[in-house]
């Protein structure tokens, strides 16, 4: 099987995947993800793909990601994560749309506008 790669975004994180038949070894920046990613929630966030689609322990994973926070870092692996099993495996798509991985959450930080304190931050009102 060759390999495929695809790429996913959160905010400003970006991560790019090549996901080959293999064992389940995930890396990510040439680390192991539990290394990368030392709380559980975020291990479970990068797995949560893998669990769903039933191909735990199918696949080896190589992520290079970068920008953001490690939050958004770890969403953006698990949506890259779930668009390759998609590719690989179409009739798993359903299963991933229902957990809601399937969809890339476009939120980003609201930009600060010139004269405020923060983006929506007004100065204190006064009618004296």
């Amino acid at each position: 099987m060759s390999t495929t790669n695809t790429s996913g975004r959160r905010k400003t994180a970006v991560a790019r995947i090549y996901l080959s038949a293999g064992s389940g070894n995930i890396t990510i920046n040439g680390k192991d993800y539990k290394e990368y990613f030392p709380t559980l929630p975020l291990q479970y966030i990068v797995t949560q793909s893998t669990e769903v689609a039933g191909a735990a322990g199918n696949y080896d994973v190589k992520v290079n990601v970068g920008g953001g926070g490690i939050k958004g870092q770890a969403e953006a692996v698990r949506l890259a994560i779930a668009k390759a099993l998609v590719e690989l495996n179409p009739e798993v798509k359903p299963a991933l749309r229902a957990k809601g991985l399937m969809t890339r959450d476009d939120r980003m930080v609201e930009r600060k506008k010139p004269g405020r304190r923060k983006a929506r931050k007004r100065f204190q009102f006064s009618k004296r």
